[in-house]
């Protein structure tokens, strides 16, 4: 005989299995690399694990693990101090900031010198940025462009960029929008554009406006690029000549104080 009966009910469910975003798995990664390397400064030049897992809350096998794919990747030394990779970025840094601290007055120069708007810019992504912009201070009509505007692959700034460009992984990058046979054009262009040094295009792809740009170079490698902005008329590959050739002094002499 049994007497009473079972209160226990059926056995619970087993919980749902936790499922990992992988992508957010791979930003936390990269955010605790970056705040390992942010510890370092001028009262710390190498670390520890020790170090990093007391700042930053880790247990010491994790921080070493860090500090090992840090130095493995040339962000660290094999001291664990500032590795190569980040004196190449350090370098890179400091070229730009000396690019535009003289920038500036050899523009305005240009400037008035030819009546039309000169520009800087730095190769981004997508295409050329424009970082600084001097325009003319004489004329009915003046033509710019605002600072920070991504210009267009076929624009003259971005053609040089790409043009003298030692990565080619860059260029890969900035033509993946491209068919093989736009890319495959677009890459013939590139090349005139090096053999000649300068670039040419139509102005936000309107009739009657034009841009000319031409390298500026530091350490052997293309930083940046200068451009005149104006009308077909005023800027042309036939008889835009003495403008142009102001043009190449100015992007000349920038390069000559980049090199000291």
């Amino acid at each position: 005989m049994r007497i009473g009966h079972d209160t226990a009910g059926p056995a619970p469910a087993d919980p749902p299995p936790v499922t990992l975003d992988p992508d957010r798995t791979e930003i936390q990664s990269i955010e605790r690399a970056a705040n390992v390397l942010a510890l370092l400064n001028q009262d710390t030049r190498s670390l520890t694990a020790a170090l990093v897992a007391e700042r930053l809350g880790m247990n010491r096998t994790t921080a070493r693990r860090y500090l090992q794919s840090l130095q493995r990747a040339g962000f660290l030394s094999t001291s664990f101090g500032p590795g190569p990779l980040l004196d190449q970025l350090s370098a890179l840094v400091s070229v730009r900031q000396q690019v535009l601290t003289f920038a500036p007055a050899i523009m305005r120069h240009l400037s008035d010198a030819t009546g039309l708007t000169t520009v800087l810019s730095f190769l981004g992504r997508s295409g050329a940025v424009v970082t600084l912009v001097e325009e003319a201070w004489e004329g009915t009509i003046i033509l710019t462009v605002r600072v920070g505007t991504v210009l267009e692959l076929k624009a003259a700034q971005t053609r040089v960029l790409l043009a003298f460009q030692t990565d080619p992984a860059a260029v890969t990058r900035a033509h993946a929008t491209l068919s093989p046979a736009e890319a495959a054009k677009e890459r013939e262009v590139l090349a005139g554009v090096r053999r000649h040094r300068i670039a040419w295009a139509a102005l936000l792809d309107r009739e009657g406006l034009a841009s000319a740009a031409v390298p500026v170079f530091a350490a052997n490698e293309v930083q940046a690029a200068m451009a005149l902005l104006g009308t077909t008329t005023m800027l042309n590959a036939d008889h835009g000549g003495e403008r142009v050739e102001a043009l190449e002094r100015a992007a000349h002499t920038l390069s000559s104080m980049l090199a000291g």
